[in-house]
């Protein structure tokens, strides 16, 4: 994917350092042991940062509503034990259609193209982040994040009202021309400003050709009632 203009960022969040009881040495052993040896500080510095890195990453993996929750993995949770008969998990492509819809009536944007950006840019995953730092399923940049006041690009609600917003933006600005719209999304605006058309970019190429396919496809489902 072309680098875009638009995007967002994850906000860091800072890391925990929990102190075990096997960490704590009794009074006498420290009285014991000589102050200021720089071997040991060296050691107790790499193991603090190591320690640090391994609680960010938690901060990173446990989902947001986890973390909002203040949730302390490290200790037993009282819970009520639940019987459940039957389970059924919601299809990833269905699990956000509340969202869809009310991304399409903020912004005025028909909600099968909203998903059908999604289902080009991730496949509804909503933890996707590519290498170019687009993350969450409408692949934002973290410039997005910034202009749009989003916090958290892994959250789906936050993640698709932002894209949405970008898409009709987009719309907006090249009067309608979904293709010119979509391109920009893909290239950036400065990219399509340059061509004045569809950038030549095989991905940004393919990727209207296939967003345009899947949104046309579903107007046609809806026009035959399935």
């Amino acid at each position: 994917m072309q680098k875009r203009e638009f995007g967002l960022s994850l906000t860091d969040r800072p890391a925990v350092g929990l102190r075990h009881d096997g960490d704590r040495r009794h009074h006498d052993e420290r009285r014991s042991q000589e102050r200021g040896q720089p071997d040991r500080r060296r050691s107790q510095r790499r193991k603090a940062r190591i320690r640090n890195i391994l609680f960010s990453a938690l901060a990173f993996i446990i989902p947001p509503q986890v973390r909002a929750g203040r949730l302390n993995l490290f200790v037993p949770q009282p819970g009520v034990s639940v019987t459940m008969d039957n389970f059924a998990a919601v299809p990833a492509r269905q699990a956000y259609d509340g969202i869809i819809h009310e991304a399409a009536g903020a912004y005025d944007l028909d909600p099968a193209l909203i998903r059908s950006v999604i289902e080009t840019e991730s496949a509804f995953d909503a933890l996707a982040v590519s290498p170019a730092g687009a993350t969450g399923l409408m692949q934002l940049m973290p410039a997005v994040a910034t202009s749009f006041g989003v916090d958290n690009l892994l959250d789906p609600r936050e993640n698709i009202m932002a894209g949405a917003r970008l898409l009709r933006e987009l719309l907006d600005r090249h009067r309608g021309d979904l293709r010119m719209a979509l391109a920009s999304y893909n290239a950036g605006a400065k990219a399509v400003a340059r061509y004045r058309t569809v950038p030549p970019f095989p991905e940004t190429q393919k990727y209207v050709k296939r967003v345009t396919q899947l949104f046309n496809s579903s107007k046609l489902r809806q026009g035959s009632g399935d």
